[in-house]
């Protein structure tokens, strides 16, 4: 065979290329090729000097050294957990801070208290609670009495101001004073939508004030649970009242 035939062969052969490793197995290091020796060893010493300065910084360590994490931290199941510290209360704490809710929630109840008063007297508001109008109820005798009944005569003052129930003057009153006041119908709507706002803001002061009281006989019911007495439950707790419990009779010394 000639020099030139077995260079022509040689030329015809195909390159060879070795196998390319999967992605999925990238994290077990380099395959293992014919070829790769450079960087085979260039991965084999990166893990060898990595090896040294573990070592190295294990016999350079304080053996008296702390830190938290030493007792805050642990591998379960080859995952490396920090515990997290609980919080740590007594039940003296406890009463003491359940104290000083009920005194604040107490504070600002009274406060909403002070400002339902105040609205009661700028609306001249006879039901707290506002739960209708209010009715004016005449006592008479006979039946008779009933049917001849005016109003405007009885309250004496004219038919235009009987359903008002507030500044209602006389026909007196009337004779010898002019009514002051509005009197322009789009005024007096005004008047009367800012009268209604103000009834508003007075039912939900009043639902406040109740749901703060409410507040308080809850976080009251949990202070009185912190004792260590015997106690059943005789009602559950719901949105307008605290649990209710039995504690047993015990004698004070």
């Amino acid at each position: 065979m000639s020099a030139a035939f077995r260079k022509a062969a040689k030329a015809r052969q195909r390159p060879h290329r070795e196998r390319a490793q999967p992605a999925a197995r990238t994290k077990l290091g380099l395959l293992e090729k014919k070829k790769d020796y450079r960087l085979r060893a260039h991965d084999y010493h990166k893990k060898q000097n990595a090896l040294r300065a573990l070592q190295k910084k294990a016999l350079d360590k304080n053996p008296d050294e702390f830190y938290f994490k030493m007792i805050r931290a642990e591998v379960k199941d080859g995952v490396h957990i920090i515990k997290q510290p609980k919080d740590e209360v007594t039940p003296e704490q406890v009463k003491l801070m359940r104290t000083q809710d009920i005194k604040y929630v107490e504070m600002k109840r009274v406060a909403e208290a002070k400002k339902i008063e105040r609205l009661k007297a700028e609306l001249h508001l006879l039901d707290a609670a506002g739960n209708g109008p209010g009715r004016h109820l005449f006592f008479v005798d006979t039946e008779r009495e009933v049917q001849e009944f005016d109003i405007a005569t009885h309250l004496d003052t004219v038919p235009e101001l009987v359903d008002r129930v507030y500044n209602r003057p006389t026909i007196a009153t009337l004779q010898r004073e002019t009514v002051k006041g509005p009197t322009d119908p789009a005024h007096l709507k005004k008047l009367a939508q800012q009268r209604k706002n103000q009834y508003d803001l007075l039912r939900q002061r009043i639902e406040r004030e109740k749901a703060m009281f409410v507040i308080t006989q809850k976080i009251q019911t949990r202070k009185d649970l912190l004792d260590k007495t015997h106690k059943v439950k005789v009602k559950k707790e719901t949105t307008t009242g605290p649990a209710i419990y039995k504690f047993k009779f015990q004698r004070k010394r």
